[in-house]
């Protein structure tokens, strides 16, 4: 009877610890959201604007406008700063202008755009008292396993 007391405590208790020992989900922080998905995505932009590879530059405006809206999401307040607001104050003009210029197919217009986007995220670096990191229109894939010139069969 005792045996069968204890056998039954510790299959009770069994799964009671494996559920405390579960490490909680993973929770990003706002470092590895700009690292992750913001700054490929800015680099991305950023070759198939200067390859004028257009119907790329334009999935790469979207995709960076969502990975901006996804930062948003899981971390509306970081330190005292409202982040859709500082985002809105930043990129939200910025990326507007790269759309208008990757539908136009307009070169000077992205090229212009394009740096003032990258100069937004720098102002936006400084009023997060973050100076120290600086963000540059690309001169360099990252990526090369991706060819971002256009290229038809």
């Amino acid at each position: 009877m005792k045996s069968t007391l204890a056998i039954l405590a510790m299959a009770i208790s069994v799964p009671s610890m494996a559920i405390a020992q579960t490490p909680p989900p993973y929770q990003p922080g706002m470092g590895d959201l700009m690292v992750t998905i913001v700054q490929p995505r800015h680099l991305k932009l950023g070759l198939a604007g200067q390859a004028r590879n257009w119907d790329y530059a334009d999935y790469a405006q979207h995709e960076l406008e969502e990975s901006l809206e996804a930062v948003e999401k899981h971390i509306p307040k970081w330190r005292n700063l409202d982040i859709a607001a500082l985002m809105a104050a930043t990129v939200k003009q910025p990326l507007e202008a790269i759309e208008k210029a990757v539908k136009a197919k307009n070169a000077a217009a992205f090229d212009a755009s394009f740096k003032q986007l990258t100069d937004a995220c720098n102002a936006c670096h400084q009023s997060s008292n973050l100076p120290a990191i600086v963000i540059k229109v690309p001169d360099a894939s990252a990526f090369p396993n991706q060819e971002f010139r256009v290229t038809r069969p």
